[in-house]
């Protein structure tokens, strides 16, 4: 009888021993460990609990928070800071921002979670640096700042979308006196040019005469947006409800249906393009404005690809078709880059010229344009000072994209800064900078929260030596458009689509501010204007300037 006693205790104690085990285990891999022993674990926590949950930073990046709520942490905690167990943010330059961006850390799958298109990545969610940097080389020289400068497609299809399409626009609603949403005007302005660079004007989008259209596309392009969040920072629990038939309740299915109308959309000029490019060669003419240069630098790039494999034979019709998605994902990347980042910093810079304080801007801008305004010479423009110190303030202040840039670390990666501590960091491990931070040290940018195109003039510093060691200072630390092997590769022709279309307007009009409540930021990757309960963002009237007055 004390036998089976025995072993009846002994049976019972054993399930409970194997449970104290297995919560032990537990505690120490998701507790301990990432709170006391792992090598994150000296780097200063933004909340008290990043170091054992993603649920903080989770929860922020779910509503679009993110961005000011790091910059917040950082405030508080220093350059670099840990923001969940296996996530840090650094906010410097030497030791942190050179280490990861210029040191070949890798992108991971966070970017081609959400930016692929046609099942096809492109350049930018490429996570390996060969790909990307073969990608690179065949579109640079398309992007270069001198073949846009001498480019006469460019030069004919700013004229042509500048001169004959924006400004009759806003002559007419200067005339009938109705304002304008800018973001929208803005938006429509920047696909036009993006996409008749891309694949020729006459294959383009052609919104500034459609507004309406332009419109309805660019609220359901940006709907989008908003539901990005699920399949980038939570793929498998996402794919797992779509696999069961219950996506939409974090992507509702019209999102789906919108990315495939876009992607049709994206195919049809696509396949224009490739038209135009069949009349061009079989002897045919054609405006210069309708070249489609970025497609067939692409395309011609890839087909000499191919032959220098098995395909020398193949005719160039099944060239076309077989790297036809790889194409048009490439461009889709492009275009929608492209329009969306500049069209923001088209509205946030008209908001600030607009405002009454910053009316002396304006002005200065508008005398110093007088004499370039109608002749889209890109070398003029692109040396006109103070045209450059607004733009470039208000990429700082209003950068498109100022939220989180992730890579995943190689083994023994080190971050540190002059004044704080150096960390060695295991492998795979998420690190990230963000513009919005960057852009706002108070050392390199004074006042930092304060729109001062004068920070960036020559003529506001007491000798030229003064200004160029500050301007080289404020450089480093400008992260508008990345910077190392990944940066923008369409930050050329963004910037000059952005002077010429500012020449445009204030070359033409004085613009002041009739609506402007929704002009806030949102705090995500991107931050685009919010907007109001209406959806109105920036609304402007617009009146033409008597030049013989």
């Amino acid at each position: 009888m004390g036998t089976f006693a025995n072993i009846t205790r002994t049976t019972s104690v054993s399930p409970l021993i194997g449970l104290c085990i297995v919560l032990g285990l537990l505690v120490y891999r998701y507790i301990i460990f990432p709170a006391f022993l792992s090598p994150l674990s000296k780097i200063p926590n933004a909340h008290w609990s990043a170091a054992f949950s993603r649920c903080w930073i989770l929860w922020y990046r779910s509503k679009e928070e993110e961005t000011p709520v790091v910059h917040s942490a950082h405030q508080r905690f220093g350059p670099i800071i840990r923001i969940a167990p296996n996530e840090v943010s650094v906010n410097c330059i030497d030791g942190g921002l050179r280490n990861i961006y210029a040191g070949g850390y890798e992108k991971g799958d966070w970017y081609r979670n959400a930016f692929n298109a046609y099942g096809v990545m492109p350049m930018f969610t490429m996570p390996d640096h060969g790909a990307h940097s073969k990608r690179k080389r065949m579109l640079s020289n398309v992007y270069a700042k001198t073949t846009l400068q001498s480019s006469q497609s460019l030069t004919a299809i700013t004229d042509v979308l500048l001169r004959q399409r924006l400004r009759p626009r806003l002559d007419a609603l200067a005339k009938d006196g109705q304002p304008v949403e800018s973001y929208h005007l803005f938006c429509a302005t920047t696909l036009d040019f993006v996409s008749a660079y891309i694949f020729g004007m006459r294959n383009g989008s052609g919104f500034v005469q459609q507004p309406e259209m332009g419109a309805k596309f660019f609220r359901d392009y940006k709907g989008r947006q908003r539901y990005q969040f699920w399949p980038q920072e939570l793929p498998r629990f996402t794919a797992f409800l779509g696999s069961i038939g219950l996506g939409w309740l974090v992507v509702p299915n019209w999102v789906n249906d919108a990315n495939e109308d876009i992607e049709t959309w994206l195919l049809s000029m696509c396949d224009k393009a490739e038209e135009t490019l069949k009349g061009l060669e079989s002897g045919g003419k054609g405006r210069v404005e309708d070249y489609p240069t970025v497609y067939a630098q692409l395309r011609d790039a890839l087909f000499k690809e191919s032959k220098t494999k098995s395909e020398l034979d193949l005719p160039i019709e099944q060239l076309v078709q077989r790297q036809r998605l790889e194409v048009a994902s490439e461009l889709l990347d492009h275009t929608a880059a492209g329009f969306d980042t500049s069209s923001i910093t088209l509205t946030f810079l008209a908001w600030e010229l607009s405002r009454l304080e910053n009316k002396h801007w304006q002005d200065r801008l508008r005398a110093e344009i007088s004499d370039v305004a109608d002749k889209h010479d890109a070398k003029a423009i692109d040396s006109l000072p103070v045209l450059h110190a607004i733009l470039m303030e208000t990429l700082r202040l209003h950068a498109a994209i100022p939220g989180n840039q992730p890579r995943i670390t190689p083994p023994s990666a080190v971050l540190g800064s002059s004044d704080h501590q150096t960390f060695v960091l295991p492998t795979k491990v998420r690190v990230q900078s963000q513009a919005w931070s960057l852009h706002r040290n108070p050392a390199v940018f004074p006042n930092p929260e304060t729109w001062n195109p004068a920070r960036w003039l020559e003529s506001s510093y007491a000798s030229s030596e003064a200004y160029q060691q500050h301007l080289k200072e404020m450089s480093r630390w400008f992260w508008a458009f990345g910077s190392g092997g990944r940066m923008c590769v369409g930050a050329n022709l963004a910037m000059y689509g952005t002077k010429a279309i500012v020449v445009a307007v204030w070359g033409e009009f004085v613009t002041e501010i009739v609506h402007a409540d929704g002009m806030v930021h949102r705090g995500g990757y991107v931050a685009e204007p919010v907007g109001d309960a209406k959806g109105r963002v920036c609304v402007l009237n617009v009146e033409k300037i008597d030049k013989y007055a």
